[in-house]
């Protein structure tokens, strides 16, 4: 397994172990550990979100959908400005959906962003619908600001993130905790 050196290397506090390692040294044995729990990593990231990635994306449509309506729940306000200059959730959403924000975030957020995703119960399917109401939500201002289709899409598209750093991500994740523990299990709660 090729790949085995960037696990080993994540798990390797000093750069010249990593650039003098040679994957073939490792024993069959150990091989097979780092490829079973390669294999098993990937299997719970994708289990919860398979039905994004199938034909015609049933569950991005399904979780755009619910970001709509969880928006519409927390800040009719955003909710309704959208409507008014006729932008679609699925317009910038359906990107954050897909790429799990990946093109949202620089690196290294986007790794403590999973690395979240991975200690939360079903976060890659569940967590993230949170995450994306709190990071729309953290740009409400600017969201406001745009009095036009093309200026809000423009910003949605392309929001300043590059200099976030792990106080901006924890932020992030903690009003998405927040959102989850105040509407995942009440749907009547701020019903529109």
């Amino acid at each position: 397994m090729e790949h085995s050196t960037l696990l080993w290397t994540l798990g390797s506090p000093k750069k010249e172990d990593v650039e003098n390692f040679d994957v073939t040294n490792l024993s069959q044995d150990v091989l097979r550990s780092i490829e079973a729990d390669s294999f098993w990593c990937m299997s719970k990231l994708l289990d919860g979100i398979q039905d994004n990635y199938t034909f015609a994306q049933p569950g991005i449509q399904k979780k755009v959908k619910a970001l709509e309506e969880l928006v519409s729940r927390i800040d009719e306000q955003v909710h309704n400005h959208f409507r008014r200059y006729e932008v679609e959730y699925l317009q910038f959403a359906f990107r954050w959906m897909n790429n799990l924000l990946m093109r949202e975030l620089p690196l290294r957020c986007t790794i403590r962003l999973w690395d979240t995703y991975q200690s939360e119960p079903e976060g890659f399917s569940h967590f993230h619908l949170y995450v994306c109401a709190a990071f729309l939500i953290k740009w409400r201002k600017e969201i406001l600001d745009e009095e036009d289709f093309q200026g809000l899409l423009m910003l949605l598209q392309n929001l300043p993130t590059i200099h976030w750093g792990n106080e901006e991500i924890g932020l992030l994740l903690a009003e998405a905790y927040r959102l989850k523990y105040m509407f995942a299990d009440a749907p009547n709660h701020y019903r529109r």
